[in-house]
């Protein structure tokens, strides 16, 4: 999958150039006061629109949900580089973990990514249902901002906090990145799908390190199906 660079470029940066500077950036450009010590208000970023004939396959709609996650949240999500982005709508068998570059107008790059044994009872390789439920086991769809990594019993992994309503559980039910071996391309070519998780977002143990890196904290990662 390939993003026209051009036509990325010309479309954020007419709206939202202020809007990808890092916080850092923001301050020391804008006074932090006005007048006698009186603090400005924050400023909401202008709309993101995704330019026509730009989107995710199989799901147009995706990428401007995405960008209308990162403008919502705006005030969470400090570095607005890089986003990811999970299509549920596709097949576990099918990588639909996308690592978008906003800021160079590019995929990064496509991984396999598990969904749920809750969100796929059968084990058919599809999400049936998304869930926000304890104990649940399904994946959760919404934006999310990426945490610190941690070592866990999957290795290293990274922390998960839910902004939206379907999603605000994350946290505490244990939602994270992290790899596990049942995420395998050769799995996903012999047995049609992957292993599923506990409503993690698993991806295979050779691309994890990429992943962290790529999606590290601050972030946000975008789910839907």
């Amino acid at each position: 999958m390939t993003l026209g660079r051009r036509q990325f470029l010309g479309a954020v940066a007419a709206s939202a150039t202020t809007f990808l500077f890092p916080r850092s950036a923001a301050n020391a450009i804008a006074p932090a006061t006005h007048g006698a010590g009186l603090a400005l208000p924050p400023v909401t970023p202008p709309g993101l629109t995704a330019p026509a004939g730009l989107s995710i396959p199989g799901a147009p709609a995706l990428l401007p949900q995405a960008l209308a996650a990162l403008q919502t949240h705006h005030a969470r999500i400090a570095e607005r580089d890089v986003i990811g982005i999970v299509d549920f709508s596709v097949p576990s068998r099918e990588p639909r973990f996308h690592l978008v570059d906003i800021a160079g107008g590019r995929v990064l790059s496509t991984h396999l990514v598990a969904h749920g044994k809750g969100s796929d009872p059968a084990n058919k390789g599809w999400v049936e249902r998304l869930s926000n439920t304890p104990g649940s086991e399904a994946s959760c769809s919404g934006a999310f901002m990426t945490g610190p990594t941690y070592v866990g019993k999957h290795g290293r992994s990274r922390r998960l906090i839910g902004l939206d309503p379907e999603n605000n559980l994350a946290d505490s039910r244990g939602i994270v990145i992290h790899a596990a071996s049942y995420v395998d391309h050769g799995m996903a070519s012999n047995l049609g799908r992957i292993g599923r998780s506990q409503g993690c977002f698993a991806v295979s143990q050779d691309e994890i390190s990429g992943v962290l890196q790529a999606l590290g904290p601050g972030r946000l990662l975008f789910a839907a199906r």
